[in-house]
């Protein structure tokens, strides 16, 4: 055999490895990448989901530290323009 038939058959196994290779390769770079943007998004609506939850436990600690300190209507109100209801 001469240098050149050695050539063209280590440049056809060559092709066909990689031929062969490619494919499972891409699948497995795929898969990882499929794997990694389903992870960022679960991470993402879990970290939402939490932010939304503090942001309503925010609003309602609010609403009852303003419901505390609130004065009572009949302190609040002189007795002069008091409204009395009386049974009848």
């Amino acid at each position: 055999m001469s240098r050149r038939e050695n050539a063209g058959i280590v440049g056809f196994g060559a092709v066909a490895c990689a031929a062969c290779c490619a494919g499972p390769i891409l699948a497995f770079l795929g898969g990882l990448a499929a794997l990694s943007l389903g992870a960022a998004a679960l991470v993402g609506s879990v970290g939402l989901a939490i932010a939304g939850v503090a942001g309503l436990a925010i609003l309602a600690w609010r609403r009852q530290r303003s419901n505390a300190c609130d004065v009572p209507v009949s302190v609040a109100v002189p007795a002069a323009t008091r409204r009395e209801t009386r049974p009848t």
